[in-house]
């Protein structure tokens, strides 16, 4: 709408109006102000003289009132959790190789992951790290990188075992998968990498993986304490242009063996890598970035038997593509798994880096669908994807039907803290309102586990960090290469803050020590009922941290055999719970997979605080449910599947 001007000789001279106007609102206003101020006087004047004239009570009565519950909460104490580096006295000489030559090409930021087996069967908690190498043919180096076994005396002390094991090899190693997938009480072990074609294959000699004829990654076969290479025979070597990472055994089917999914990175070469002139500030070379490589499959073998495997990712319905551009969407580090409905069947969590989470729901009939977008899983609480490294999974809320995700991710990106919904793929992230987040964004963080360190029957929350860049103080400031592990202390919902991030004060210097953590996992390698904790660091020594903890809380280590037959050797996949005598109810799932290409022990560990356990129940991988009666506490008890098999 436009108003038309007037000529100035004919404009309306308005003043004497809105001056009158402007005097009667003023008298009204302040005849309304008197009219209330009356009024007021008024009803004090009736109230003072009504209650002077009513005599007190002779013998007035106290009466109790019933106050609302307070909303406040409490800042809770932490205990003392002091943390040993026992690395160079355990024995322990691994040092990771990751090839850095001054290309600055991607896969070495990466690392390698660990993993704690009993690979003998003599009861002893052994150690195997995963290896990378240099980008040129080993002859040619004066450092030799190989696949390490450490095993254990039984009382913390290693010895460097992995040749007479069958386990020397040199491959561009990444993460392992450890698990009995044929059932015969030996545990066995898959390593993923990446086999670059175009950067050594050229180099390699026969007896070197990446020959042109299988690809990057690798199945070793126990057999009584020795390894033997079974990768071609078992058909899981992935494609020759595959970068795995995570891998882990479970069950998908429930026909009683073990299954394996790896997840896979990026579409990577050397000349695709160099080709793109990645800087930092100043011009010097920088590390790629994953945006500016397409995606990955994951892929899932189904085991058939007669240690032969046959992928079933595309009839799987794994095989997920970005909506704009069509081709694989994910770009996987880290894997965890659960049973999230509770209905019997393995559900998958995946870490993306830089593209969204995928969360597979497992249908029961070989099927899977990707459920992250709708459960909200798949994107930080703006809607945005985020740099997702490790990832683990635990009931640490101690509500058996809500399960709580955490995942670490780049810096300046928090942890995210997922919670689900009642048996459920609702997640909401409640990483600021519980603590973790605002102390956790600093960080890049790799490694996540969650553990009961002080054994109070509450998880608590490891990180293990470190950059990519080794020049990152010199563009940003807030940011180092080396950066110092988290232990999250879990004071449980009542506390005003339910993570608080231990200092020094609590772990010790040793623990909080930085270094350039990337994978990372725990055991009890001592046997004294808490667990230790092993931290890889890139391109350097790793860190074995001995928990040194003397609160005097009660525990219960608990190993499972399955029967072999309806459920697999280990019991992968079964849940036991634990419910104490003052009726708190404690459940653990049997997984090793978790963190960021690790894979910790198979025994789960109760703490119980000063509290006591009368009985267990063991619904295991078939669904048969059993109940185990618990005579003793603070020591370790094996729980056989009654029936067939082992």
């Amino acid at each position: 709408m436009h108003l038309k001007r007037m000529p100035d000789n004919e404009q309306l001279d308005c003043s004497d109006e809105e001056s009158r106007a402007d005097d009667i609102i003023r008298g009204a206003v302040v005849k309304s102000i008197i009219a209330l101020i009356a009024f007021a006087l008024l009803f004090v004047f009736f109230y003072v003289a009504r209650n002077l004239s009513q005599p007190p009570p002779r013998n007035p009565r106290l009466s109790t009132v019933s106050l609302p519950p307070s909303q406040s909460k409490f800042f809770a104490q932490p205990p003392v959790l002091p943390w040993k580096d026992i690395t160079a006295d355990s024995g322990i000489t691994f040092i990771h190789r990751n090839g850095e030559s001054g290309n600055k090409l991607l896969p070495e930021t990466m690392g390698g992951g660990c993993g704690f087996l009993d690979y003998n069967n003599d009861g002893a908690i052994d150690i195997l790290f995963v290896n990378s190498r240099d980008w040129v043919e080993s002859s040619q180096s004066s450092h030799e990188s190989t696949l390490s076994l450490f095993a254990n005396d039984g009382s913390g002390k290693f010895r460097d075992a992995t040749e007479e094991s069958g386990l020397k090899c040199d491959n561009y190693g990444q993460g392992c998968a450890i698990g009995d997938y044929d059932n015969d009480g030996w545990i066995d072990i898959y390593v993923t990498g990446t086999s670059f074609k175009s950067v050594i294959a050229a180099d390699l000699g026969a007896n070197h993986i990446g020959n042109g004829t299988i690809g990057p990654n690798r199945l070793f076969k126990n057999s009584a304490g020795n390894f033997k290479d079974v990768t071609s025979i078992a058909n899981v070597s992935g494609s020759f242009e595959d970068w795995s990472t995570g891998a882990g055994w479970f069950d998908y089917d429930n026909d009683g063996d073990l299954d394996l999914w790896v997840c896979n990175y990026l579409k990577w070469s050397k000349e695709i890598d160099l080709s793109q002139g990645f800087k930092l500030s100043g011009g010097m070379r920088a590390y790629g970035r994953p945006q500016a490589f397409a995606g990955s499959y994951p892929r899932l073998y189904r085991n058939d038997g007669n240690s032969v495997f046959v992928e079933v990712s595309e009839s799987a319905g794994i095989r997920v593509n970005a909506s704009a551009t069509k081709s694989p969407m994910a770009k996987s580090l880290g894997l965890a798994f659960n049973d999230f409905d509770r209905d019997g069947f393995v559900d998958i969590a995946i870490a993306n880096d830089t593209v969204q989470n995928q969360l597979f729901r497992n249908n029961g009939n070989g099927r899977f669908d990707d459920v992250g977008v709708f459960g909200g899983f798949a994107f930080d609480s703006d809607g945005n994807a985020r740099g997702g490294m490790g990832i683990d999974v635990s009931f640490a809320r101690q509500n058996h039907n809500s399960a709580c995700v955490a995942i670490g991710n780049f810096s300046n990106e928090m942890t995210a803290f997922y919670v689900s919904q009642p048996s459920s793929y609702i997640f909401s992230d409640e990483a600021v309102a519980n603590g973790l987040g605002p102390a956790s964004r600093k960080f890049l963080t790799f490694g996540v586990f969650f553990i009961d360190a002080d054994l109070d029957g509450r998880d608590d929350l490891v990180h293990v960090n470190g950059h990519l860049e080794s020049d990152i103080e010199l563009i940003q400031a807030s940011q180092s290469y080396k950066q110092p592990p988290q232990l999250f202390w879990n004071a449980g919902q009542d506390s005003s803050i339910e993570y608080i991030p231990l200092t020094a004060k609590e772990v010790g210097d040793d623990f909080v020590k930085p270094l350039v953590g990337r994978g990372a996992s725990y055991a009890d390698i001592d046997s004294d009922g808490d667990l230790d904790i092993l931290f890889t660091s890139l391109g350097s020594s790793p860190r074995l941290l001995r928990n040194d903890q003397l609160l005097g809380h009660n525990w219960l280590r608990v190993k499972l055999v399955g029967n072999g037959s309806t459920s697999n050797a280990e019991g992968v996949g079964a849940f036991v719970e634990a419910t104490t005598r003052s009726g708190r109810k404690v459940l653990r799932f049997i997984s090793r997979t978790r963190s960021y290409l690790s894979q910790t022990e198979n025994v789960v560990t109760f703490g119980l605080g000063k509290d006591f356990i009368d009985e267990l129940v063991v619904i295991w991988p078939d669904g048969k449910v059993q109940k185990v009666p618990v005579s003793s506490i603070n020591s370790q008890i094996t729980i056989h599947q009654r029936g067939n098999g082992l």
